[in-house]
């Protein structure tokens, strides 16, 4: 027989990771919100499924931030269509200000360790 010791135990793959620290928190929170201006709900998506369970501040932006654009892409989507009656145009012209200008307001604020709530959106997920 050899001498060499028996094999540790296998890992939980159900384990919950730790929570993130609050420097951690706060730079996922503000990289969500600005991932939204070039990558529309995705990255608030992929934060929300995967950073929901380490900790509240990040849950409590990733929502938002998650509920805002999905908001905004159902606008766009009216004004993609109202694009034949022209008025379209401006709707998607507003969109897009309107993203940009929250979610540089989002960032700023979580990057500051501060809630923020958008305005104009409809609440999908919590």
């Amino acid at each position: 027989m050899s001498d060499l010791p028996p094999p540790p135990p296998p890992q939980n793959p159900y384990e919950q990771s730790p929570p993130l620290s609050p420097n951690d928190e706060k730079l996922w929170s503000t990289l969500v919100h600005i991932g939204g201006i070039f990558f529309s709900f995705i990255p608030a998506l992929i934060g929300y499924l995967i950073l929901k369970d380490k900790g509240p501040f990040v849950r409590a932006h990733t929502a938002t931030a998650l509920n805002f654009q999905i908001t905004m892409t159902i606008a766009l989507i009216v004004g993609s269509i109202l694009t034949l009656v022209v008025i379209g145009l401006f709707i998607i012209l507003a969109v897009y200000v309107l993203i940009i200008v929250f979610s540089i307001i989002a960032a700023v604020k979580a990057n500051q360790g501060e809630p923020y709530s958008y305005p104009l959106t409809i609440k999908f997920v919590s």
